[in-house]
């Protein structure tokens, strides 16, 4: 019975492959895709209390109170813009600084410097989400941090303090992704731009960049999506600025059909991100 089951598995390829793939897209059906479709539904539900004040239950007739009210009152809009651009500023700080970083990495350093390089990159990741925010807390206390107490000064908690620990928290989200591919750019094209005359500047706008443009892709996905949906870090170091995820973490509890809802934004908003990117191409040279 094995030996027929197992050659009429090696004569039908398509059935073999269907069973093998069977349970992951079950997973990802069910688990992710379904999931988001449970929030999508969960959003346009709203909370009903019975005549006498003490129960609340949710209605599950679908209504658009929620939209209306992240439309109608300010406070949403500004916390979401308030993420978009945090999102945004970590996204272009840690390209500013993971390029010549990673550029270093690829062109520059020998092999064994290389890899000591790619382990120090990646070793903040070893530690604790929480270990490394709350790190950065003793760092930016004002009253006593350690940059208060060494350099008198420090940024406090606030807008910049979380933008400042986000950026460091993703970096290595958007180093290894411009590690790997100026890595796969060939020197010769560097070479022939230098035999052609072209100066350091012209190579890196004319030649580098076009080539690296799906690796900043890349990494600017991850920055600019993990930032958005960070919930956690602006508890700790932000002060009373307040993000998407701050909200969506706090109402979970209180109002789960508006928590769903307003945790529909940064969903939206990387839909948007991954469509201009895709416009661009970029998506395609993964």
């Amino acid at each position: 019975m094995r030996r027929r089951v197992a050659r009429a598995f090696a004569r039908h390829e398509r059935l073999r492959l269907g069973l093998e793939l069977s349970a992951p897209i079950a997973w990802l059906v069910v688990i992710y895709i379904g999931s988001l479709v449970a929030l999508l539904v969960t959003a346009f539900y709203r909370l009903k209390t019975d005549p006498t004040g003490l129960i609340t239950t949710i209605d599950s007739t679908l209504h658009l109170d929620n939209i209306r009210r992240l439309w109608d009152e300010s406070v949403y809009r500004t916390t979401a813009l308030r993420t978009l651009e945090s999102a945004g500023i970590v996204t272009v700080v840690d390209a500013a600084v993971a390029l010549p970083l990673a550029f270093y990495m690829a062109k520059v350093a020998s092999r064994p410097a290389r890899r000591a390089l790619v382990v120090a990159v990646t070793m903040p990741l070893w530690a604790g989400y929480l270990v490394k925010g709350y790190a950065w807390r003793a760092l930016l206390d004002p009253s006593g941090g350690a940059l208060h107490e060494i350099f008198g000064h420090t940024p406090g908690f606030g807008f910049a303090s979380t933008t400042i620990v986000l950026s460091y928290q993703w970096f290595p989200y958007m180093v290894i992704p411009l590690y790997a591919g100026l890595d796969r750019l060939p020197d010769s094209l560097l070479e022939a731009s230098t035999d052609l005359g072209a100066k350091a500047g012209r190579t890196f706008r004319s030649v580098v960049l076009p080539q690296l443009r799906p690796a900043i892709v890349a990494g600017s996905i991850f920055t600019f999506s993990l930032t958005l949906g960070d919930f956690y870090m602006n508890r700790i170091v932000g002060g009373t600025n307040e993000f998407i995820g701050n909200v969506v973490y706090r109402e979970f509890s209180v109002n789960l059909p508006f928590a769903a809802a307003y945790s529909l934004v940064p969903v939206a908003i990387m839909v948007v991100y991954l469509l201009v990117a895709r416009a661009t191409g970029a998506l395609e040279e993964l």
